[in-house]
């Protein structure tokens, strides 16, 4: 058994680092010289960046899980917080310190920024979806769901939209209801510290992938960087991996390429006809990282701080997670009008966003933007997404967008090369 990983995002250094707690012969292939995939570091002015800021929570425990395995110190590492939902001036909520789930029903009732009416509503949904255990007769969208439910334009502005749009990168109107639920379900409705927040006090880079790769090398696994796959062939004896620096034979391989770059791949197998249409029917959304560097004494009021504003859904406070003193991160999910601005304007005017929340500020004396523009499937209603077995024997595929419950998350993306690894495992 030797496995062949097509990727060094957190799908397949996660497969890698399961593969190589068995001790079972792992490369891993990454066309990158960083590792992370779409999550990643992207070194700036001397200054370590995202190309996405992501917000981790408790819940994702198969991500911490293998952070420890690999050496990692999730305690010190990410910054967790008691569940708190704030917009700026607008709303607020904080989970109460009591057991699941009356700790987000007295949250919701105790929350800032709605009539007291609002908050008795927004509760009996919870309640009511928790009788149907979080599971619907039919998909919908969450815009439609939560209109049925009785939840006052409101609420759904203030909470239930901007938790659909930061767990599904989907905006409500056409966001699946039921995986929705599902996040519900498995953050605020579990344990109390499933729902905590985890901000991230280093670059995604140096929080897994690379410690993910430390620990597979010391085990005898191999990751190389910079090395792109240009052809996956099947044969008698395996498969046959060709990349920029020669071709080597597998037993195994498990594809932990985003989706938009494994059709490449797909297409040329009969066998995988069916998968590959399956992936040619994934929409995409975009995330918009804009990083902002104001003078070093400047403080947001809250290290994660949310918008109800035209733009902008959040804003993290750079100096207080991780040292940058004065570069504020802000964050624009979903599909709209910013995909058609330049990358100055689209800077001009989340200054401009940020200064009508907080007041004036100076100009910033520099400004970034990343721009993902596939950095999630859309998480549409009744989507079929790619199972992660092929019909293809000994190929397997990792990634977000293969079948789970959940969306395009860091921990989706970490269970599912998980899976893969142990499934392989299983076999031997």
């Amino acid at each position: 058994m030797n496995v062949a990983v097509i990727g060094g995002g957190y799908a397949g250094m996660a497969a890698a680092v399961t593969l190589a707690e068995r001790r079972v012969p792992v490369t891993v292939f990454e066309a990158a010289r960083t590792l992370g995939g779409r999550a990643r570091r992207v070194e700036h002015r001397e200054l370590a960046l995202d190309n996405g800021l992501h917000i981790l929570i408790g819940a994702f425990r198969e991500t911490l899980r293998l952070m420890r395995l690999v050496g990692g110190n999730p305690e010190r590492q990410l910054l967790r917080i008691p569940f708190t939902w704030k917009i700026h001036e607008r709303f607020s909520l904080q989970s109460a310190n009591l057991p699941s789930p009356l700790n987000l029903l007295a949250g919701l009732l105790a929350a800032h920024g709605i009539s007291f009416a609002e908050r008795l509503s927004a509760a009996r949904f919870v309640l009511r979806m928790r009788r149907r255990d979080y599971t619907l007769s039919r998909d919908m969208g969450v815009a439609q769901l939560l209109d049925e439910e009785g939840q006052s334009p409101g609420i759904s502005r203030l909470l239930w939209w901007p938790l659909c749009v930061s767990a599904l990168n989907t905006r409500p109107e056409a966001a699946s209801a039921q995986v929705f639920l599902r996040v519900l379900r498995d953050s605020l409705d579990a344990d109390r510290a499933a729902s905590d927040l985890l901000l991230p006090r280093t670059d995604l880079s140096a929080l897994f992938p690379e410690p993910a790769a430390a620990y597979v090398k010391a085990r005898g696994g191999a990751v190389l960087t910079g090395e792109r796959v240009t052809a996956i062939d099947p044969g008698p004896d395996g498969y046959t991996v060709r990349s920029t620096a020669g071709e080597r034979v597998f037993s195994h391989v498990i594809c932990a390429l985003p989706p938009y770059q494994v059709r490449a791949f797909l297409i040329g197998i009969s066998a995988l006809a069916e998968v590959a249409e399956a992936v040619d029917r994934l929409a995409y959304q975009p995330i918009y990282s804009v990083y902002l560097c104001y003078p070093q004494a400047f403080r947001l009021p809250a290290p994660m701080l949310g918008f109800d504003s035209a733009l902008l859904q959040w804003a993290f406070d750079r100096g207080a997670l991780c040292g940058q003193k004065g570069v504020v991160g802000l964050v624009i999910s979903a599909q709209g009008a910013h995909e058609d601005l330049a990358q100055d304007e689209l800077a001009r005017l989340a200054h401009q966003e940020l200064q009508q929340q907080l007041g004036p500020l100076p100009a910033p004396s520099w400004h970034r933007v990343i721009a993902e523009k596939r950095a999630t499937f859309a998480c549409i209603p009744g989507l079929k997404r790619p199972e992660p077995q092929t019909p293809l024997r000994n190929f397997l595929l990792a990634g977000d967008y293969t079948a789970s419950d959940y969306p395009a998350t860091l921990e989706a993306a970490v269970r599912s090369g998980v899976a893969c690894a142990r499934a392989i495992i299983g076999t031997a």
